[in-house]
């Protein structure tokens, strides 16, 4: 599990569009999203993949921890 801040995912529906992100890249993956804070716990594989994409989707997302 990677910790992933997304500094500009403010509310639900910025929370469901970082879900459908991630979901593309890594289908059926698990996926905590904690909007308080403005971060995702996502179990991948491929953290630079998911950063990539999560960023191509305007998403302002750092690595936090792993």
């Amino acid at each position: 599990m990677v910790d992933i801040s997304i500094t500009n995912m403010h509310c639900g529906g910025c929370a469901k569009g970082v879900r459908a992100t991630v979901e593309k890249m890594v289908p059926g993956s698990s996926l905590g999203i904690d909007l308080e804070r403005r971060q995702i716990q996502v179990d991948t594989p491929d953290t630079e993949a998911v950063l990539a994409a999560l960023r191509a989707d305007g998403w302002n997302a750092l690595l936090v921890g792993s």
